[in-house]
């Protein structure tokens, strides 16, 4: 490995000194390093022509970078300067260690499912495709307004959800929004889809847990809301209308992401979300 993009969240304390620490002891190892920094919200693809990306920030900036490094096969080693740290689960005081393990070809690197959302139309004018490794989310515009949806998995139909909206999710994105909606947490090692409602209208409406194998379509169906958006993995919204039909599936590459465990994953859950055994229970 010769070349690295370190990407740094700018809004993350202490971000950018750590990111001058990693450029020198890559530089001592021969890797020529180049910086970019990321706000929370990027169309770019910095990307090109790197063999591995050290982010620092949180989950988000490994969302960022996961768009851009899946189809490139392109590694990533995710140090965590967020809160949770679900993904990025490197800690800052373990960057050199768990560096020299990458480097010298020791380190676990997990293969993440990831989602593509398309928006099935013949207007030109109306283009959508988006990737995610954590969740498309289609809901109402506006806080606590209901909207109207209609689901089917390889077209077998769900149902109509009248609720604020519907989240799907991986199992990497299982602990985030979909998690706070009520959704199941799903061990990241398991290939899965899970479709959670948002505040359903109707107490029967559960969570499904699917197979990444099938596809889901959500139709937009009329509704005294009619400003309804999908949003994948926390990016800019795209506006829908009444009868619009959004197609969620599988994308066929995996994305790299490196140093993670499944020890770690639940080492995590018991931390953050203060389980009985945690540091905070």
């Amino acid at each position: 490995m010769k070349k690295c993009l370190i990407v740094v969240n700018t809004k993350k304390k202490d971000s950018q000194t750590y990111g001058k620490m990693i450029s020198e002891y890559l530089s001592t190892k021969g890797i020529f390093s180049s910086f970019y920094s990321f706000d929370g919200f990027s169309e770019d693809d910095p990307f090109l022509g790197v063999d591995f990306v050290v982010t620092l920030g949180g989950d988000g900036t490994v969302l960022f970078a996961a768009r851009g490094c899946v189809s490139k096969k392109i590694p990533v080693f995710a140090v965590n300067f967020g809160e949770f740290g679900f993904i990025a689960s490197v800690q800052k005081d373990e960057w050199k260690s768990e560096l020299d393990r990458f480097l010298d070809g020791k380190s676990i690197v997990e293969e993440r499912s990831m989602l593509q959302a398309a928006l099935l139309t013949g207007d030109e004018k109306r283009q959508f495709s988006s990737s995610g490794l954590n969740d498309v989310v289609i809901c109402a515009k506006s806080a606590a307004s209901t909207i109207s949806l209609e689901v089917t998995y390889n077209e077998i139909p769900l149902g109509r959800f009248k609720s604020d909206g519907v989240i799907v999710s991986t199992a990497t994105g299982s602990t985030a929004y979909s998690a706070s909606a009520g959704g199941p947490i799903i061990d990241p090692e398991m290939d899965a889809f899970v479709l959670t409602p948002i505040n359903s209208f109707s107490l029967s409406a559960r969570p499904l847990v699917l197979s990444p194998k099938g596809e889901l379509r959500v139709r937009v169906l009329p509704s005294r809301q009619s400003n309804v958006i999908i949003i994948v993995d926390g990016q800019h919204p795209f506006d829908l209308r009444e009868g619009d039909v959004v197609k969620v599936r599988r994308i066929s590459n995996r994305f790299r992401l490196v140093g993670v465990s499944t020890e770690g994953f639940y080492d995590a859950l018991r931390s953050k979300l203060n389980w009985s055994g945690g540091p905070h229970a």
